[in-house]
């Protein structure tokens, strides 16, 4: 038996918005390694809280993401409103 389609509307509880928050964001950290790891690619992902809180996944040590932000490859600003910004980095390497 499978789960239920989910209707997507906002939340109205502000504990369990939270909650699902928080379960949501260490899904996506979760799926955002495993696209790196099998599919050996360069992944980057960002998460802002309604709070503004930054949540932050990188593939690579060597290219952090405040890099990305300070080379100007990505210009970003925060708004007000809850953002969730998933921006997903595949660099292809020809030899």
């Amino acid at each position: 038996m499978g789960r239920g389609r989910v209707e997507l509307k906002r939340i109205e509880n502000k504990i369990n918005r939270q909650v699902t928050f928080a379960k949501r964001r260490n899904g996506l950290l979760k799926k955002a390694y495993e696209l790196s790891v099998l599919c050996d690619a360069e992944v980057a992902l960002i998460i802002f809280s309604h709070r503004g809180k930054l949540y932050e996944f990188c593939s690579s040590s060597s290219t952090p993401i405040d890099g990305f932000f300070t080379d100007g490859v990505v210009t970003f600003r925060h708004k007000e409103r809850n953002l969730i910004l998933l921006w997903f980095l595949f660099m292809l390497s020809f030899i």
